[in-house]
């Protein structure tokens, strides 16, 4: 064995407890200027909340009962995207194709907390993900269709500060359990009428999950019994029993990847029902029955936000699409015995068409979406532009819906427009200056000729079907 003479380990002793010396004083310091953190990096360890119950998953909340009622009507939009998740509405109540010099009409308009986390429509009831920064608390709330006034709000304490926003998630529901996805990857099942708590479960303590920078933005899917969830983290994706809480089957996530802003989507292909998800690695598909990961490649991946869901368009062909200079890409999937595999049909560059914020929309048998300059566009299935919206008709990152051939469109400052789109063409029919702004990019919700938007503070009602 070598030994050091003590002549050369003095000199080193000293200068290690030197620099260990500075670098107590350079932390402690009271005059130390500190750097406010950048989004993504607070994670982990403000999983936990205040009122938290010490050594266990779950946290303390409570349920507010106020004195809104329900409307008597009977349409939904369940879910991120409508009843189908194909952002359709195929209800037969006629809407009006023009609306004259004063617009439609606005049944009500309220006060939301910032973001843009879109609503949700049940039987004359509205559903909201939301965040009260005054007593900082994640709140779903339920409201009043034919109002706004608030049925109820089911509450809980965790420290969200302004960052682009703060909720910005749909929540899901059937006729008897709803899902609310928080921003800090907080996740609750209650019951749509009551607001009673039935289940309650933290991604990031649980699962190790990462809170996405500018917070979570995935809007959960529940499909039949279960809901499917996002995880990364020890997971790629989880199910959960909506009665019990119980996780009922999760994938292997090998690779790593983490949770983005994009949410699942729901396919079959040659009998294989499958959920498609687009995380921070990636992208793959996973077995709806026990979870087992079917395929996967690396083929795409955006650079800042993942934020557009995966859209299928039959035969086994799953069209991407991204912003910050990603474009958009389709997938064709095949199946020879127990083996998946994917390959690329082709990739479009940004300028012909992308998605920054807004899934498009698979209907007519062609594509149709917002592309980063804020146009609208459609494509058909071969990636062939069909055609433009034209400079002077630009969405920003807006949100739009479809029902029929027309098209409802809100621009960054919350003007909405209805048109008319077809694979033939665009034609604009009518404004409408809905919200003021700024960034009116919530998911739009339409049920019984009543379309809602939110923009950053506010959500307004409108009823567009033109009747007195």
């Amino acid at each position: 064995m070598k030994h050091w003479p003590a002549q050369t380990i003095a000199p080193a002793v000293l200068a290690v407890l030197g620099v260990l010396s500075l670098t107590t004083w350079w932390v402690y310091q009271p005059g130390r200027q500190m750097t406010e953190r950048k989004p993504g990096a607070d994670r982990v360890t403000e999983g936990t909340m205040p009122g938290s119950v010490s050594g266990s998953n779950r946290w303390e909340g409570k349920l507010i009962i106020s004195n809104g009622l329900p409307a008597q009507l009977s349409g939904i939009w369940p879910q991120f995207r409508g009843p189908n998740r194909d952002n359709i509405n195929m209800e037969s109540i006629p809407l009006a194709r023009t609306w004259g010099e004063s617009g439609p009409k606005v049944l009500w308009q309220i006060p939301v907390g910032e973001g843009f986390a879109g609503p949700i429509i049940w039987k004359g009831r509205v559903y909201l993900t939301d965040y009260d920064h005054t007593n900082q608390s994640d709140a779903l709330r339920c409201l009043s269709l034919d109002d706004g006034k608030e049925i109820w709000r089911y509450t809980y304490p965790v420290k969200v500060k302004r960052n682009h926003g703060m909720s910005r998630t749909v929540p899901a529901l059937t006729d008897k359990h709803l899902v609310s996805f928080g921003p800090k990857c907080h996740v609750i099942c209650v019951k749509p009428e009551s607001g009673e708590l039935v289940w309650q479960m933290d991604l990031v303590r649980q699962f190790n999950a990462e809170v996405p920078p500018w917070y979570a933005g995935q809007c959960p899917l529940i499909d039949g019994d279960h809901a499917i969830l996002g995880t990364g983290g020890d997971a790629l994706l989880i199910a959960v029993d909506c009665a019990t809480g119980q996780v009922v089957w999760k994938s292997e996530n090998p690779l790593n990847w983490q949770m983005t802003h994009a949410s699942i989507t729901p396919m079959e292909f040659k009998g294989k029902r499958m959920y498609v998800y687009c995380a921070s690695g990636g992208v793959a598909a996973v077995s709806a029955s026990d979870g087992s990961i079917l395929w996967h490649t690396p083929d795409w991946k955006i650079s800042i936000a993942t934020v557009a869901s995966p859209l299928y368009v039959g035969e086994g062909r799953v069209f991407l699409s991204g912003g910050y200079n990603a474009g958009s890409m389709m997938l064709q999937m095949k199946e020879d015995g127990e083996k998946w595999t994917v390959e690329t049909l082709f990739r479009l560059k940004p300028a012909v068409f992308g998605a920054t914020q807004h899934t498009p929309v698979f209907h007519q048998g062609h594509i149709f979406g917002i592309r980063p300059d804020g146009q609208f566009v459609g494509l058909d299935l071969a990636g062939k532009p069909l055609w433009e919206s034209g400079a002077e008709n630009r969405y920003g990152n807006g949100p739009f819906l479809f029902a029929g051939t027309l098209v409802y469109l809100v621009n960054d400052n919350g003007l909405l427009t209805l048109a008319e789109a077809t694979p033939a063409g665009f034609k604009k029919l009518a404004q409408f200056k809905a919200l003021q702004g700024p960034d009116a990019w919530g998911p739009l919700a339409l049920a019984d000729g009543r379309l809602l938007i939110r923009d950053l503070i506010q959500m307004v009602c409108i009823d567009v079907t033109g009747r007195d």
